[in-house]
């Protein structure tokens, strides 16, 4: 059934936008007037059987323009609303147009629209969430397809916004942390490649008319300036090309292999990077389990948000040695990639029977310390920062002084 946007005006006369499923204009412009309102303007934006995507054909660039813009926060917060609504026993499809009703954005409502309007042809909400993946992650999926198994709907939908909400937080806190370096950054780059490009040469350049012998630091120094005068799009156009093949390497199986092994084995990112692996194990897993998905599928989920091809290899052996009868534990214990407290406390819910409580305890704490930890290297990063800068303009002052000094003595 095709879906449209309307713009309308209300009783008082205001201009009213929203977005409604009907089967043609003539349906819609019904659907408007016995609301109350008076059509403006209605026009199709896309149907269901549009938005699918069928077998060997590829997306439409509407359905990638609308996914793009929809952010992560609306999700959480459409997600929280529809199990408010649930918890108030109002029915699915009633819900989801209620749901349409309270969003904002117009590409989210599309998309919530779609979704009633598969529900209301008699899918179930896990294969109509499937129908975009873009939005809705294989988590999210499979715990909605256990909250419909299970009859408890609302509270999965309720623990899956504030798993988001809770995760989207962490994620601005790290985010926060770093902007502040980053900043400093690229302002001293920018301010020391002004100093050596264009303000050193014009200084530099009464010293060479004098044509006298110059100290080493001041002889290195016009050098460099000269350089980057000279070469500087170059060094920038060598740059991009660099990141860019870089990207590329990693993009290919066998450079994707080795750049999640040094994300695990560099001394500055090794503890960190496996203090965040636990951490989203044991969130993501406690989730699933909890809304009732058996731990064999929680693994193979969980090993596609890792995001680590050597950390999903553990989960692919971990798998393996469940179907065998043996414990995760017994499976994770002596791997270096997962800390001994995370296997232990693994080993301490599976023997009372509260697997899904540890893991959450377990990414409560890595959650703190990953965030601790960011915070204490961003710290560290400032004051070399600024020592850095100091030594650089301390050479350019001493290589611009020099010659002056010695200009000095001549005279003298």
């Amino acid at each position: 059934m095709p879906v449209y946007e309307y713009t309308a005006l209300n009783s008082q006369g205001k201009k009213k936008k929203g977005v409604l499923d009907a089967d043609s204009i003539s349906a819609a412009r019904q659907k408007i007037r016995k609301e109350g309102n008076y059509p403006v303007d209605i026009k199709e934006t896309v149907s269901r059987d549009r938005g699918r995507k069928k077998k060997g054909e590829k997306k439409s660039t509407l359905n990638l323009h609308i996914g793009s813009r929809i952010k992560q926060q609306e999700i959480h917060v459409a997600t929280r609303q529809l199990a408010t609504l649930l918890g108030a026993g109002i029915p699915l499809v009633p819900a989801l147009s209620g749901l349409v009703e309270q969003t904002t954005n117009k590409s989210l409502q599309t998309k919530i629209t779609l979704i009633k309007d598969s529900v209301n042809e008699g899918n179930s909400l896990t294969s109509s969430l499937a129908e975009h993946p873009r939005l809705f992650s294989k988590i999210y999926v499979n715990m909605v397809q256990a909250g419909e198994a299970s009859g408890s709907l609302d509270v999965v939908l309720e623990r899956l916004a504030e798993v988001g909400e809770r995760q989207q937080a962490m994620r601005s806190r790290i985010a926060a942390a770093l902007i502040y370096p980053i900043f400093m950054a690229l302002v001293g780059i920018g301010v020391l490649f002004l100093l050596i490009t264009f303000i050193v040469p014009s200084i530099t350049k009464v010293f060479i008319d004098r044509d006298q012998a110059l100290p080493l630091p001041t002889t290195l120094l016009i050098n460099i300036s000269n350089f980057l005068q000279n070469y500087w799009i170059l060094i920038a156009a060598l740059l991009c090309g660099l990141i860019i093949g870089i990207r590329l390497f990693i993009q290919k199986p066998n450079g994707q292999r080795i750049w999640d092994k040094l994300k695990l084995t560099l001394p500055v990112l090794k503890d960190l990077n496996i203090k965040i692996a636990a951490a989203t194990l044991g969130r993501t897993m406690s989730s699933l389990l909890e809304s009732g998905v058996p731990l064999i599928t929680s693994l193979g989920i969980v090993k596609n948000i890792l995001n680590n091809v050597l950390l999903a290899d553990v989960m692919d052996l971990a798998t393996e040695e469940l179907e065998k009868g043996k414990s995760l534990s017994s499976v994770l214990r002596g791997n270096k990639y997962f800390t001994p407290m995370l296997v232990q406390m693994i080993a301490v819910g599976e023997q009372s029977g509260s697997l899904e409580k540890m893991l959450e305890k377990a990414a409560d704490s890595y959650e703190k310390e990953v965030e601790t930890k960011i915070i204490a290297m961003t710290s560290m990063i400032e004051p070399i920062m600024i020592l850095v800068m100091g030594l650089a303009v301390s050479f350019i002052v001493i290589s611009i002084l020099l010659p002056i000094f010695e200009m000095n003595q001549l005279i003298k």
